[in-house]
């Protein structure tokens, strides 16, 4: 989402970074270039302005003019601005209510409303016991959507009762919420434009009429300039508690995240950070800004890595590991844990120092259709082949190919990569003495090699 964002700003901070000294020109220079990346980026020409002014002015200070290495110290200004912009609030859902609370989810039409609603009941389905309900009569087969998502998490969910208005379903919904004793009851509005009077009119008589605790406005990041146009009509019409962003992991121009917030001065909650149930983050403003400035995300990526691992299959791998054992089995199981936590360019664009290297990791074809291509050569081999991949001569290779529709090339890559990998767990299971030569095999091989020099940031 910040991709476009992040070069920008690396590349206007490269320049003040490499001086030992800055001018108040070379300031006013790096404003300049920060102002036209965040204009660029769709971020509104008010909170642009407003963002700059206060930078400089710190900027100017005596205590950047007086620091060691001011360059640092202006980034460092940048990155507590943007969490200052991003919203340092209270990010929490709000349970503060006799139950079962009620929260309503708002947005324009296509925004991902139902799928947002979904997620976050499953986020909450541990510790809370929840109800849906949807409201949506307009949308053909919005209901029906909702109850299949309902069901794919295991929540409950208001029946549908044909030719019922949305604020009867909304009486319904919360009778039933109070009968079950139920904790938590979420609402999902029918989608709508901000121009459209009479819908916003409705969505406004629900709130009035359920109470809710939390009003969360489902946006699409891909929205641009017209994000605070959405932003102020949905928070003068109706009132906006919380923001939830989706469609992060597209190509937007991230200008949504940093105009709503401002405009509508409601935290950002979630980001919705791909299709599938389970793609939903908390909102850390520190974190983000992190991102924005290519200072990667470690926290959130090692707090996924926590939820999506199978503890009892890395346990097992680390036992492989120890005893030097390692075979194409493992390697496909390694590649199916790597795909639970996201896209490559992803995962490198939360490690700090390789977020500046994700387009160019995609574009080198080290990234998720290597591995899909991969994960479809092993499974073309038989079990025996795959335990013991020094049997596969050239037949073998040839067949394999064609059962995975790639070239013989294609098979050759994929074993000189296992063969590296085995000896590096051979190495491994051997003990420390052994990292600084495996530090070296990973300097002087090609196949791990990455656009940039990767293979020279391994700290051995």
């Amino acid at each position: 989402m910040f991709e476009s964002l992040t070069d920008k700003l690396s590349q206007a901070f490269a320049k003040i970074t490499s001086r030992g000294v800055l001018s108040e020109q070379d300031i006013d220079s790096a404003m300049r270039e920060i102002r036209v990346a965040l204009l660029e980026a769709d971020v509104s020409l008010s909170v642009v302005k407003d963002f700059i002014a206060k930078v400089k002015e710190q900027a100017l200070g005596e205590k950047v003019a007086k620091s060691i290495k001011p360059g640092q110290m202006v980034v460092k200004i940048v990155h507590d601005e943007l969490v200052k912009l991003l919203g340092a609030q209270e990010t929490e859902l709000n349970f503060n209510a006799p139950a079962p609370v009620c929260f309503l989810m708002v947005g324009l039409q296509g925004s991902g409303k139902t799928t947002t609603t979904a997620k976050i009941a499953n986020k909450l389905k541990k510790n809370k016991r929840i109800l849906l309900a949807s409201l949506d009569v307009y949308r053909p087969a919005a209901q029906e959507q909702l109850e299949q998502l309902a069901k794919q998490i295991s929540v409950d969910v208001l029946p549908i009762v044909q030719g019922q208005k949305p604020l009867e379903i909304t009486k319904r919904a919360l009778a039933e919420a109070k009968k079950g004793v139920y904790d938590l009851l979420i609402l999902d509005t029918a989608g709508r434009l901000q121009i459209d009077a009479e819908m916003m009119d409705e969505a406004a008589e629900v709130k009035k009429l359920a109470n809710p605790t939390e009003t969360l406005l489902v946006a699409d990041s891909l929205i641009g300039q017209e994000a605070c146009n959405v932003a102020k009509e949905f928070n003068e019409k109706i009132g906006v508690t919380g923001l939830v962003l989706t469609r992060i992991d597209g190509t937007s121009r991230a200008g949504a995240a940093l105009s709503m917030k401002m405009v509508s001065n409601a935290p950002i909650k979630f980001l919705g950070t791909g299709e599938k149930i389970d793609e939903l983050e908390e909102f850390h403003a520190d974190r983000i800004a992190g991102r924005i400035l290519g200072q990667g995300d470690v926290v959130s990526l090692v707090e996924k890595t926590m939820s999506v691992i199978d503890k009892e299959e890395a346990e097992k791998m680390a036992g492989k590991m120890m005893k030097g054992s390692f075979d194409m089995n493992d390697m496909l199981a390694q590649m199916h844990q790597m795909k639970k936590l996201g896209s490559i360019g992803n995962i490198v664009s939360m490690i700090p120092g390789l977020s500046k290297f994700k387009s160019q990791i995609e574009n080198s074809g080290v990234g998720d259709n290597l591995m899909k291509k991969q994960e479809a050569i092993i499974l073309s081999m038989t079990k025996q082949e795959r335990a013991h991949p020094d049997i596969i001569k050239a037949s073998r290779k040839k067949r394999i190919a064609q059962g995975a529709g790639v070239e013989v090339h294609d098979v050759n890559v994929l074993l000189k990569s296992y063969e590296q990998m085995s000896t590096i767990m051979k190495k491994m299971g051997g003990g420390l003495g052994n990292l600084s030569g495996l530090a070296k095999m990973f300097n002087s091989n090609p196949f791990v090699k990455m656009p940039g020099g990767f293979n020279k940031r391994f700290p051995f």
